[in-house]
């Protein structure tokens, strides 16, 4: 087992060995209160640590934990981490989360992960990735509405023009004649069959392509994220006449990304992503009271996990950062409420939430000023 760190998954991860060990906390950027982060996790450590040997024995306790001390002792981990943390271990699995979001502490040992946190970031409507395109190179970001960071480009991403195109460079093409001079010399006449003008569209528009075809398969599809384009103007109409990435949105920035602060990009985005952010939010709440009358909703915790089991729940709404301990059976859809602190006892918000989504329908972790209920959990049926 290695320790690494993923980049958000469009599929969050189970595992079929138990237990399930969850970790979340809030991190910090920047000295000296980064200061604090390892000290904070240590002790969530030791909770997970205590909640184990209620069950388990220390042959079995170990070997779990061993990541967990080797990522508290790793300086360089926290001095690059983010505004959050998530980590998840089991037997033979392990993943590692830096968010850009902050999240509530909490540890967790259970006989699934706990994932709402990440749900909550993975399915929020105001995540996206910028491209920032130059003639000569790019950049790819990603954030949400407070904060914006660049990300690596995966490997197979050509970072310039010369990495995609190398030494395949057009040159204009040109003919030689000669014609008799002074003295019997010969002088060469150029005649161009294309100038530097020609030869930069044609460069031009091989670099877009091969930057769009891999961004598409390398960061669009695996994050399923919406793409804002950040270049200059006269590039927009360039690359979006042979992009083929879906992702793509019609609304760019049309600035210079090389010359914009990473805080002005933000803020160009978020005019573009906002609106449609609060439109999804307002758009679920509103079709759930609309279906209230035909008994195409629920909000009794035992009936929607019993609806779940039969894929009929189509849509979730589960509050963001509420817990009710308990158990649920995914076979049948019995709940049984229970102790927190016992390790095999999750969140049911949570299981719930995993249920839905083994089953093919969408979950949508929603603040709870804007909940339409006060359960805990809201469905839409699909019939």
């Amino acid at each position: 087992m290695s320790l690494h760190t993923d980049e958000l998954p469009v599929d969050l991860p189970k595992s079929s060995e138990t237990p399930c060990l969850s970790l979340y906390q809030p991190t910090h950027r920047r000295h000296p209160d980064n200061q604090q982060d390892p000290i904070r996790f240590r002790n969530l450590v030791k909770t997970l640590e205590q909640s184990m040997r209620q069950e388990y024995s220390t042959r079995v306790v170990r070997p779990l934990l061993r990541p967990f001390d080797d990522l508290a002792s790793d300086r360089d981990f926290w001095n690059h981490i983010q505004d959050g943390l998530g980590v998840l271990c089991a037997p033979g699995f392990l993943r590692i989360y830096k968010l850009q979001r902050r999240v509530p502490e909490l540890a967790i040992v259970a006989d699934s992960f706990h994932i709402k946190p990440l749900l909550r970031i993975v399915q929020s409507a105001d995540r996206y990735q910028i491209l920032g395109l130059s003639r000569r190179a790019i950049r790819l970001f990603e954030g949400n509405r407070d904060v914006l960071d660049e990300i690596d480009l995966a490997p197979g991403v050509p970072r310039t023009i010369t990495d995609a195109l190398g030494n395949e460079l057009t040159e204009p093409h040109q003919t030689v004649r000669s014609l008799g001079g002074v003295g019997g010399s010969n002088v060469a006449i150029y005649h161009g069959h294309g100038g530097k003008s020609d030869e930069v569209a044609v460069d031009l528009d091989r670099f877009f392509r091969a930057v769009d075809a891999s961004i598409l398969a390398h960061h669009s599809r695996p994050s399923g994220l919406p793409l804002l384009l950040a270049a200059l103007p006269e590039y927009h109409g360039v690359f979006k006449s042979i992009s083929c990435n879906p992702f793509l949105m019609t609304d760019g920035l049309k600035i210079d990304p090389d010359s914009a602060s990473t805080d002005d990009l933000r803020e160009l985005a978020w005019q573009v992503i906002g609106p449609s952010y609060l439109d999804r939010l307002t758009r679920l709440v509103a079709e759930f009271e609309q279906l209230k009358p035909r008994g195409l909703v629920g909000d009794h915790l035992g009936q929607i996990a019993f609806d779940a089991v039969s894929g009929r729940v189509m849509t979730l709404l589960v509050e963001a950062d509420r817990q009710i301990p308990g158990r649920l059976d995914p076979l049948n859809g019995l709940i049984e409420f229970a102790d927190m602190n016992h390790p095999q006892v999750n969140d049911l918000l949570d299981d719930l939430a995993e249920l839905v989504l083994n089953k093919g329908g969408q979950v949508v972790v929603v603040p709870a000023e804007r909940m339409p209920i006060t359960t805990g959990a809201a469905a839409i049926y699909r019939y």
